[in-house]
C-alpha cells in the first residue's frame, strides 16, 4: 500500500480531468480524491497497492483526451488507510 500526492499543471481544469480521474482510479481500486486549485492546477491524492497507483501517476502525466498537461509533480506520503475516491471542492488559498 502505498499514497502518492500529485499537483497537475496545464489546462486541467473545465476539461473533465477531476471526473475521468475518479472514474480511472475507481477502475483500478485506487482511493483518494482530487480537486481543483485556485492557480489553476489540479491536485490529487493517490493511495492503494503500488501497480495501481503507480497506473494513476502515469495517467496523471495524460489526463483525460481534452487536457494539456504541462508538469506533474508527485511526492510520496505515509499511506491514510483512504476508502473510495472523491471529488473535492477547490481549495481555498
Amino acid at each position: 500500500m502505498i499514497r502518492t500526492h500529485v499537483t497537475v499543471s496545464g489546462l486541467v481544469q473545465g476539461v473533465f480531468y477531476r471526473d475521468t480521474c475518479r472514474s480511472e482510479a475507481q477502475a483500478h481500486g485506487v482511493s483518494g480524491w482530487v480537486r481543483n486549485r485556485p492557480d489553476g492546477t489540479v491536485e490529487a491524492v493517490f493511495e492503494g497497492p503500488v501497480d495501481a497507483v503507480d497506473h494513476m501517476v502515469q495517467w496523471a502525466h495524460r489526463g483525460p483526451a481534452r487536457a494539456e498537461v504541462r508538469s506533474v509533480e508527485a511526492r510520496q506520503e505515509p499511506p491514510q488507510g483512504l476508502t473510495g475516491f472523491d471529488i473535492r471542492p477547490t481549495s481555498t488559498p
